[in-house]
């Protein structure tokens, strides 16, 4: 396939008086309108924390290129890169693939891996990951999946499995971290992305991840549990990093709790030169969010209304400021109907142009790709929608930056679903 052309995005950007398209629903097919996205200039409060300009940005805003690099994908769910210039790829039924490189005309290879263990339901299965910063000597990778045993449910874990040096297969390593909640299979989360020590106060790899509420009531806001939370923790050993915000309680899984009152996480993105960290989180039928996560915040999602309902109430607001006055209002939200946002990813580098320090979020329902320019102060500014990513591949899910500085983008439609990389032109 050849590249494919966008236009210019600076006709594409919408502000609070341009309607986008999406639908109802956290992972459903449908497309209906909705109102105006909100940016900062239209009452979406910013939660604080970015303490530099994302990236200096130039007048033009770049054309872009889109390629396709593989296909043969179910539900591509996240994406890791590997030293030597392949990449793998997780596949929500249940399938570790491997791709031959970065450039349109790679193949894709099944990687032998033992998931007999996998609990494949509804929005679970073979999920996030993350390729580990030593993976030159190490090998290993950390997947994020749901765990069945005896053919139940029994949790939501994160992996770490050893690629074998021909890159044909990968054995488990070692159970990282077990006991997040589980159900059916709905609101399992479940990203992991790791933040570079040279962008933290630790000068440590860390490890954030992004976790469902897994539809339960109580879930959300139970610092006990480990869902509906963005928790925080050291890759090798998988335990609780000493600078979480309830470290220093007795409870063993609140010590991993860096955020919480969140509903079902889909994206994490680390932003580079501040380490703030981003999150896109579904929303129920209204108001997807985008969060600027503060270390100990509550985010204010609370379908138990604090314990007075049994039932898992999805007309509460994502935001419940009646309810938590202090919870941390979202720098984004969709509107009145859903776009089910998923992967995010900064971009990064002066090819990008106007586009460098953007924040770029995958669509599922919306099938589009939206460019979110920050405020020196973390709010949003206003969000773009290149043309040519806007419909024509789909349901989008993962968002990675490449080595090469280019955007990779994994579609799942879940027939032939594919691996798309995104450039700016030339």
């Amino acid at each position: 396939m050849s590249p494919r052309s966008i236009a210019p995005l600076a006709a594409a950007v919408l502000l609070a008086s341009v309607t986008l398209a999406g639908c109802s629903g956290d992972d459903g097919v449908g497309e209906v309108p909705v109102t105006p996205t909100r940016t900062a200039s239209d009452g979406v409060s910013p939660s604080g924390g970015a303490t530099a300009s994302p990236a200096p940005r130039s007048a033009e805003v770049p054309a872009l290129d889109v390629e396709v690099v593989a296909k043969g994908f179910e539900h591509g769910w996240d994406i890791g890169f590997l030293p030597d210039g392949r990449a793998l790829v997780t596949e929500r039924p249940g399938r570790i693939s491997i791709v031959s490189g970065l450039r349109e005309g790679a193949t894709r290879t099944t990687v032998e891996a033992d998931l007999d263990d996998l609990f494949v339901s509804g929005e679970g299965g073979l999920m996030g990951m993350v390729v580990h910063p030593d993976f030159a000597t190490s090998r290993l990778f950390t997947t994020c999946q749901t765990h069945q045993e005896n053919g139940q449910p029994k949790d939501v874990r994160l992996v770490t499995w050893k690629l074998s040096a021909d890159g044909t297969s990968a054995q488990k390593w070692r159970d990282l971290l077990t006991g997040l909640p589980i159900s059916t299979g709905r609101h399992s989360g479940c990203r992991p992305t790791i933040a570079p020590g040279a962008v933290n106060d630790s000068g440590e790899d860390e490890l954030f991840v992004g976790t469902g509420d897994v539809a339960q009531a109580d879930v959300p806001q139970s610092r006990t549990s480990l869902g509906g939370k963005v928790l925080r923790l050291d890759l090798e050993t998988g335990f609780p990093l000493s600078g979480n915000p309830f470290f220093s309680l007795e409870g063993e899984r609140e010590r991993y709790v860096y955020s919480y009152g969140h509903r079902n996480i889909q994206g994490v993105a680390v932003q580079p030169g501040t380490g703030a960290i981003y999150t896109a989180e579904h929303g129920p039928s209204n108001n997807d969010e985008v969060n600027l996560i503060t270390a100990g915040g509550n985010y204010g999602w609370d379908p138990s209304r604090k314990g007075m309902v049994d039932e898992y109430d999805e007309s509460v607001p994502m935001t419940d400021l009646e309810l938590y006055p202090d919870a941390v209002p979202a720098v984004w939200q969709s509107g009145e109907r859903t776009q089910a946002i998923c992967g995010a990813a900064f971009l990064e580098g002066d090819q990008w142009g106007a586009l460098d320090g953007a924040l770029v979020i995958t669509a599922l329902k919306g099938s589009k790709l939206l460019v979110l320019t920050l405020a020196d102060d973390g709010s949003v500014e206003q969000v773009a929608v290149p043309q040519e990513t806007d419909g024509p591949f789909g349901r989008m899910r993962a968002a990675r930056l490449g080595p090469d500085g280019a955007l990779y983008v994994t579609t799942t439609n879940g027939d032939d679903d594919q691996l798309l990389r995104i450039t700016p032109r030339a």
